[in-house]
């Protein structure tokens, strides 16, 4: 059996393709379920975060192992299979490993370094192990990527590499910021109750609001988080529960809104913003910047209702354009025709008037052809091109559209940051004057230059040797069931030799029967000392895989007897990581 892993991130795919594939907690334990019940699978489970969905299993069957999983992520996800193929990465054996445990020391996280996938690592383990499909490899791969995560933060300054994915996005909220300085005195609205919702309910008590609000669709868990944070030590903050009906009143007095539920559809519209907004400010939520867009809500058609500065009007410059512009419909109102949009596949000797004119030049009062004109006509005009780029120092050129001067954007008097996945929060509020909107999608694009730490190399270097350290552990424990049914299967000798002994010497006495059954079991375990010490050191090396089967061959060991000897192990290497109920 081998370790295979297949699965799509921010790295792999956009935001909106993860935001259709996310699972939710239903639809993972089934996804699990059906990955053991496929007949590649032995074990399996699921590492699903707001921006990454992995499907982990023990195949016996690489390209089959790699058809059943894709095929299976794609029926639970919904995202049809051809969409979704593009976007999905592979990982196999050590490479499998290898990425886990970059995943685990926060090296593949959207914020490099970040700690909270710890948590969900161990979360994921957690329900395999509930679900009986976390056999010995997976339960060990996990287990040890939980260490390596922890050793990499307690070795290294990886943590200054990057903040948690809250703290992150804290930060571009208050714009670059002191979070503390830009928090203090603020009231928050916290929408969700789970780890992610309380994280950021937490790291918002440390940072100094003043008040947090947390709403949630179970009520009692929403009491619970707020329990927890006015009864904290390191903080004072003010905190109260809310159902979440109540979310739009306490939207128009939150100064900050975090929301990162499991919801299927949006929890914030644009129009629930905007009502938020205008309440506070007595004024439209419209951004002056973005009339024009197309945009759902009506929130945002006030914003498409407003016409462009200077439309209908052509600009002042235009005058005397050799150009008869209503033989151009192509020209969109607003824009002068020196714009691409105006020269756009205009015949030659169009292209030639327009380009004199341009250029400060005089236009050459030339006939227009019909017609493709040949290529005499060509090279003439071609000549007075020349001749023009001669006279003014250029060619004349196509010009974008003159720049319309954008309308300044007024402070934000709400600040809302959604780390859902799929999203809470209607991504056309980013439009809107007033508000300033932090998600999934906005955060990946500001990591993206992020710096990197100098510590990175060094929990590269440790990932390195924890991967190699892994793989030897693992072929070693793959021969072990064949070295325990070899000395099973020579105890078997001794005792059946024993057996033939007694009978042919009935009078033999217990005491020299003792010593003649310790001096055989002396010698063969002598013999078998050094051949099974040895294979084990061989089977950890890279390519030692097959001194297993030959261990099988040389000894004829019985398949059945080395198979029940590794469910055994595996039996209790299952029950002992469950620990006790």
């Amino acid at each position: 059996m081998s370790l295979l892993v297949v699965g799509l991130s921010h790295r792999s795919a956009p935001v909106s393709v993860l935001e259709r594939a996310s699972l939710n907690a239903d639809a993972q334990l089934k996804l699990v379920q059906d990955t053991v019940a496929a007949e590649p699978a032995a074990e399996a489970a699921v590492l699903a975060t707001c921006n990454r969905i992995e499907l982990y299993a023990d195949v016996d069957k690489f390209h089959a192992g790699v058809a059943e999983l894709s095929t299976l992520l794609a029926q639970h996800s919904g995202v049809g299979l051809e969409e979704l193929t593009p976007h999905l990465y592979v990982h196999y054996e050590d490479r499998a490993v290898h990425h886990l445990f970059s995943v685990a020391c926060g090296l593949d996280s959207m914020v490099v370094g970040e700690g909270q996938i710890l948590g969900q690592i161990k979360d994921s383990l957690a329900r395999a192990q509930d679900l009986h499909t976390a056999g010995r490899l997976l339960n060990d791969l996990f287990q040890q990527s939980l260490r390596v995560g922890k050793r990499a933060h307690s070795e290294t300054g990886i943590d200054r590499a990057g903040q948690s994915l809250v703290t992150f996005g804290l930060e571009q909220l208050s714009a670059g910021a002191d979070v503390q300085q830009w928090a203090r005195g603020k009231k928050a609205l916290v929408i969700g109750a789970g780890s992610m919702s309380s994280l950021a309910a937490a790291t918002l008590a440390r940072s100094g609001v003043a008040e947090i609000v947390v709403a949630n669709r179970t009520f009692e868990r929403a009491e619970r988080l707020a329990q927890i944070l006015s009864e904290g030590d390191d903080t004072d903050v003010l905190a109260r529960a809310v159902p979440m009906d109540s979310v739009p009143v306490e939207l128009t007095r939150a100064d900050v809104a975090v929301s990162c539920t499991g919801a299927t559809g949006l929890v914030l519209t644009a129009d629930a913003v905007a009502a938020a907004v205008e309440g506070r400010v007595g004024a439209p939520a419209v951004e002056p910047a973005a009339a024009g867009r197309p945009a759902e809500g009506s929130a945002v058609r006030a914003a498409a209702e407003t016409p462009l500065p200077g439309a209908g009007t052509a600009a002042a410059g235009d005058e005397n354009c050799p150009l008869d512009l209503s033989a151009v419909p192509s020209v969109p109102s607003g824009f002068s025709v020196m714009g691409e949009a105006a020269v756009a596949g205009m015949d030659a000797a169009t292209l030639e008037q327009h380009g004199a004119w341009a250029a400060g030049g005089t236009a050459v009062d030339r006939p227009r052809e019909t017609g493709r004109p040949g290529p005499e006509a060509d090279a003439e005009l071609i000549g007075a091109l020349a001749a023009t780029a001669t006279r003014v120092g250029r060619v004349p050129e196509r010009r974008r559209p003159e720049p319309v001067a954008e309308v300044p954007r007024p402070e934000p008097v709400l600040f809302v940051l959604d780390l859902a996945m799929p999203r809470d929060v209607d991504a056309a509020v980013h439009r809107l004057a007033g508000a300033r909107l932090v998600d999934i999608e906005s955060l990946a694009d500001a990591s993206a230059d992020a710096p990197m730490a100098a510590d990175v190399d060094m929990v590269r270097r440790i990932v390195a040797d924890e991967v190699a350290a892994f793989g030897a552990a693992q072929r070693a424990a793959r021969i072990t069931p064949t070295v325990v049914a070899l000395r099973s299967m020579a105890a078997e000798v001794v005792a059946g030799e024993i057996a033939r002994l007694e009978g042919r010497l009935p009078g033999l006495d217990d005491k020299h029967r003792a010593e003649i059954t310790q001096t055989v079991k002396r010698v063969v375990d002598k013999l078998l000392h050094a051949p099974t010490v040895r294979v084990k050191q061989l089977a950890a090396e890279p390519g030692g895989a097959g001194y297993a089967d030959a261990l099988r061959t040389l000894f004829d060991l019985d398949q059945e007897t080395v198979a029940s000897v590794s469910r055994a192990g595996n039996s209790t290497t299952t029950e002992k990581n469950r620990g006790p109920a």
